[in-house]
């Protein structure tokens, strides 16, 4: 493998899905400035997602929609008046 083509500030951080609230540990070089306690008592950086694994309908094999954004409810109202 190359050298200095990796990053080397890997650390551990935690990522919460924030549609079901699902944590996990992993390591990362993202930049954050939250950070909450885990399971082990020590106090991890935080990073934010909209959808993982836990929430994903490809992984879940369900059809879930999620909308963080509320773009179905302006696509509704904008197309309901033309009704």
């Amino acid at each position: 493998m190359k050298k200095g083509l990796h990053p080397e500030s890997y650390r551990f951080v935690v990522f919460k899905d924030m549609s079901n609230g699902h944590q996990f540990l992993s390591r990362s070089t993202s930049p954050t400035k939250e950070t909450v306690k885990w399971e082990d008592g020590n106090e991890y950086p935080l990073i934010k997602l909209e959808i993982s694994n836990m929430s994903h309908p490809f992984f879940t094999g369900q059809n879930v929609l999620v909308d963080t954004a509320g773009r179905i409810d302006k696509f509704k109202k904008r197309y309901e008046k033309k009704k």
